[in-house]
C-alpha cells in the first residue's frame, strides 16, 4: 500500500475569512488509481445480497458488524481483519460479521474526525493521503474476503468509497439531517439509520422513510463538479438501536414498542443493536452482557432483531493520541479486545446452532 494521490496546488484565498482552499482528487480519479478488479466487485455485490437478503428476512443468519471504533493505523487494521476473516468462516453459517472500516468520527466538539481527514495523526490533516490511505485498506480487507462497513458523515467522501461498502451507518447526530437522507436515498447498499442522542427512534424512522424515496439534490458527481443528482430510493434502510441520554433501549419492552411503532407505520421492522454507546454504559466491557440479552430476545422468537454492533479491537480499551501509542488499542471509542470478541461469538454461534429449528 504504497500509492498516493497528493492535493493539488493551492489554488483559492478567502480575503474574507483567509480560509485556504486545497483541491483534492476527484473520487473518479482516486478510484481510476486504485480501482476494484472485476472478481473483488462481485465479491461486494455477493455481500450486499447476502445482507439485504437477512433484512428481508430470506436468510436467517445473525448480521453482525464488528470491528474498531475507528481505523488510525494500518498495520494493526489489517491484522485485526486477517483474524476477523478466520472468525467469520468459523460462524458463517449462522452469522454473517461485517468488519467496521470507519475512517470518518464525529466530533461533539473538536479532536481527531478520522483517517481521512487526518491520516498522519498529527493535525496537519493531510485529506489528499487520507482518502487514498482509507481506500487501500479498506480493499484490503475486501481481499481478505470481507464485507466492510462505515459510517459516512461527510457525504461528499461518499463517492470515494461507496463501491467498496457493503453496509452504511448513519449516525446518531446525522440521521436528522436532509443531506444524509438524500444521501441514503442513492446508495446501492443497505443503510443502518441509527436513534437520536436522546434515545428517541422518531428522527431514524423519518429518515427510513425519506431515504426510501427518490430524490433530486445538489450534490458532486464524479468528476468533482457540481451536480444535480436524481437518486431512486433505498429500499434497505434499516434502525440501530444505541441508546440515549436517557439510558439503554435494548431491554424487551423497549423492542417490543419500537417493533409495534414500525408496524404501525407499515415500515419493515429490521432492527440492530449497537452493543456500545449508551447501551452500554459507555463501558466496552459491556458489550457481551448487552449481546447476549439481545442474542437471547432472538432466540425467542423476535425475528425484528436482524443483527447487532460491537466496537472491537485487538486489545481492550482506549487509549488518547500520544506520541507513543499502545499497538491495537482504540484511540476513539474503548473497544472489547479480540480475544473476547472471539469468544462472544463463538458461543453465540454454538447456541444459534443448538436452536430448536422452526
Amino acid at each position: 500500500m504504497n500509492s498516493s494521490v497528493s492535493a493539488l496546488p493551492l489554488s483559492t484565498l478567502d480575503s474574507a475569512n483567509e480560509a485556504l482552499t486545497l483541491r483534492l482528487p476527484s473520487s473518479l480519479q482516486l478510484k481510476q488509481q486504485l480501482p476494484l478488479t472485476n472478481a473483488l466487485s462481485q465479491q461486494v455485490a455477493a455481500h450486499r445480497q447476502a445482507v439485504q437478503a437477512i433484512l428481508d428476512g430470506d436468510d436467517q443468519r445473525l448480521l453482525v458488524i464488528v470491528g474498531p471504533c475507528s481505523i488510525h493505523d494500518p498495520q494493526s487494521a489489517i491484522e485485526y481483519a486477517d483474524k476477523l476473516a478466520r472468525l467469520a468462516d468459523d460462524v458463517s453459517d449462522e452469522m454473517l460479521l461485517v468488519m467496521r472500516a470507519y475512517v470518518e468520527k464525529p466530533r461533539t466538539t473538536v479532536g481527531w474526525k478520522g483517517l481521512a481527514y487526518d491520516p498522519h495523526l498529527d493535525g496537519s490533516d493531510d485529506m489528499a493521503a487520507g482518502l487514498t490511505l482509507s481506500r487501500e485498506l479498506m480493499i484490503e480487507m475486501i481481499r481478505r474476503g470481507l464485507p466492510i462497513a462505515t459510517e459516512i458523515l461527510q457525504p461528499m467522501a461518499a463517492g470515494y468509497f461507496d463501491d467498496l461498502l457493503s453496509w452504511v451507518a448513519i449516525g446518531a447526530r446525522t440521521t436528522e439531517s436532509q443531506i444524509h437522507r438524500e444521501m441514503a436515498s442513492g446508495l446501492s447498499m443497505p443503510v443502518g439509520f441509527k436513534n437520536g442522542t436522546d434515545g428517541g427512534v422518531t428522527v431514524a424512522v423519518d429518515a427510513m422513510r425519506s431515504a426510501s424515496h427518490p430524490h433530486r439534490h445538489f450534490g458532486v458527481d464524479s468528476q468533482g463538479h457540481p451536480a444535480v443528482i436524481q437518486t431512486t430510493g433505498n429500499p434497505d434502510t434499516h434502525l440501530v438501536l444505541r441508546g440515549g441520554h436517557q439510558g439503554p433501549n435494548f431491554d424487551r419492552a423497549s423492542v417490543a414498542r419500537i417493533h409495534a411503532d414500525l408496524t404501525r407505520l407499515k415500515i419493515p421492522s429490521r432492527i440492530m443493536v449497537d452493543c456500545s454507546h449508551a447501551n452500554s454504559g459507555k463501558d466496552p466491557l459491556r458489550q457481551p452482557e448487552v449481546f447476549n440479552e439481545v442474542l437471547e430476545q432472538r432466540l425467542q422468537g423476535d425475528r425484528s432483531l436482524i443483527g447487532m454492533m460491537i466496537e472491537s479491537h485487538l486489545f481492550e480499551g482506549c487509549q488518547p493520541l500520544s506520541a507513543s501509542l499502545r499497538y491495537g488499542v482504540s484511540v476513539t471509542d474503548g473497544c472489547l479486545g479480540f480475544a473476547a470478541t472471539e469468544q462472544l461469538l463463538l458461543n453465540a454461534a454454538e447456541r444459534l446452532r443448538a436452536k430448536p429449528q422452526a
